[in-house]
């Protein structure tokens, strides 16, 4: 099916930002700013406007006082574990109510785009589309499919609502609590001398590893055109922790297979998760930095850290 994709033609000057402290909301406020728009960055770090997204108040007045031209709803928990469930709840679902709310109020004809995942869809491994269906496998799933009917909801009602299927996206900005993070940073311990070994667990995994940079340069031009309301962001291109595990130690001249254990018994949350982005790639948008190049980047910013 070919598509039609009008472009937004005016010049889009305010956006703001909810959870622009992650890693995806830092690099989205950088590609607007070069692209001379106002970023206003709401989180609960100092420096940003501070504001519990799960709030209606505090909400709805910041985009009444802003009047923004775009906004965006990053906020949530960086994890899917069911122990995370009222935050992400709270966050992702009440935070798309209120955000949605405050928009039809104060700023209608603001564009606002909604974070959606890869992991609320059916998988069954293979490539997952915008015509896959969605399966609650977890509260975090839970959360994130309800944030997308809200937000279908407000669709209804005239107003420029924006959904992105987020799939995997990393960074040097990634916190350690994550494989791709924990990978980088042993890697460039075991190269210093600071750490012997690393125990992962079920290295055959595979998975997206996209520069979240480049993640939100998709956000940007999913926002910024008529046609589409939703879209599949990722880069198709499905990669095992294996890979990645020997990506990161390559940058250090290391061969991982002397120092990497795996940990038994191990259960994944899944074997593959990978997407199918043929409409968000229609609108002329590709990831630019490669899974050995994002590895490279991420080893050699833990150097510098170590």
């Amino acid at each position: 099916m070919h598509l039609r994709f009008n472009v937004v033609g005016h010049k889009m000057r305010k956006a703001v930002i909810f959870g622009v402290g992650g890693q995806t909301g830092h690099y989205l406020a950088e590609l607007l700013r070069q692209r001379e728009v106002t970023v206003v960055g709401v989180g609960r770090h100092s420096g940003d406007e501070l504001a519990d997204v799960s709030a209606f108040g505090p909400v709805h007045e910041i985009i009444r006082d802003q009047r923004p031209d775009m906004v965006f709803h990053l906020a949530a928990r960086s994890t899917t574990r069911h122990e995370a469930l009222f935050d992400n709840h709270q966050a992702i679902a009440g935070g798309t109510w209120n955000i949605l709310e405050a928009v039809r109020r104060a700023a209608p004809e603001a564009r606002v785009f909604i974070t959606g995942s890869g992991v609320q869809f059916v998988n069954q491994g293979r490539p997952i589309d915008e015509e896959t269906a969605f399966a609650p496998s977890c509260p975090y799933a839970v959360s994130r499919i309800a944030s997308v009917y809200t937000a279908r909801y407000y669709r209804s009602l005239n107003l420029r609502i924006y959904v992105g299927y987020l799939f995997h996206h990393e960074s040097p900005l990634r916190p350690s609590t994550h494989v791709s993070q924990i990978v980088a940073q042993a890697a460039a311990a075991i190269a210093s001398g600071k750490q012997k070994y690393l125990e992962l667990g079920d290295l055959s995994v595979a998975k997206e590893w996209t520069f979240a940079r480049d993640t939100a340069a998709a956000m940007i031009t999913l926002i910024h055109q008529d046609a589409v309301h939703e879209a599949v962001i990722g880069s198709g291109e499905a990669y095992s922790i294996e890979q990645w595990v020997a990506a990161c130690f390559a940058a250090v001249d290391l061969d991982w297979r002397t120092v990497v254990r795996t940990i038994p018994g191990f259960i994944a949350e899944y074997p593959r998760l990978v997407s199918n982005p043929a409409r968000i790639f229609q609108m002329g948008w590709r990831p630019v930095v490669s899974m050995p190049e994002l590895a490279t980047m991420m080893v050699g910013r833990a150097m510098q850290r170590s």
